[in-house]
């Protein structure tokens, strides 16, 4: 079954020259047990991680404090505490200047958007990161994710023609997901292939 937008997933890439926000991603993945993970948020060892890498990474002070930000803005997100959450995401906009760190902070955003079902607002943050960092996987599901839950919709209102518009952008955004992440998204190339929109080998 295909997520909801509500459902959609934080995840991580790879960046060549890894930054404060990339070391940050890149402790949930090497040594988090997959099991204890939530994709979409942090736990304790997490904030204690966040908080080595401050005192450890090189960075300027004004890098420092957009991490400070971002760290306090993804403990308020594991809250629920989304408005703190965005006020401190919105502060670690106007200081980092990282496109690729940027890109992360407008994913966030993005997500919290989607929680709330403010699907066209996700829509536009997930985008704004995608202007940034176009190979931003996670970013490409979710926007997939919200096209395909809009074409169900319309579906249901008996909006056939609004429904397949809805899918046909949901494949291409999944079709340029799995493209950069081919071992991710099963459900999303499953339903590619029985819909008729892929080749089964495209991505094997």
């Amino acid at each position: 079954m295909l997520l909801s937008p509500r459902d959609a997933k934080l995840e991580s890439s790879q960046k060549s020259s890894p930054s404060w926000l990339i070391c940050f991603h890149y402790y949930h993945l090497r040594y988090m047990p997959r099991s204890q993970r939530n994709d979409n948020f942090i736990d304790k060892s997490f904030t204690v991680m966040a908080d080595l890498i401050l005192k450890l990474l090189p960075a300027t002070k004004k890098e420092k404090e957009a991490f400070a930000y971002y760290r306090d803005g993804m403990s308020a997100q594991a809250d629920g505490e989304y408005a703190e959450a965005l006020e401190n995401y919105n502060e670690a906009l106007k200081l980092e200047e990282d496109e690729y760190d940027r890109s992360y902070i407008l994913y966030n955003i993005g997500l919290i958007h989607a929680s709330n079902g403010e699907h066209e607002k996700a829509l536009d943050y997930y985008h704004q990161a995608l202007d940034l960092n176009p190979r931003l996987p996670q970013a490409l599901n979710n926007v997939a994710v919200i096209f395909h839950y809009q074409g169900e919709q319309a579906k249901e209102a008996g909006k056939d023609e609004e429904a397949e518009a809805f899918y046909s952008q949901a494949a291409e955004y999944w079709k340029r997901a799995i493209r950069v992440a081919p071992n991710n998204y099963i459900e999303a190339q499953n339903w590619l292939k029985t819909t008729g929109r892929s080749q089964i080998d495209v991505y094997f």
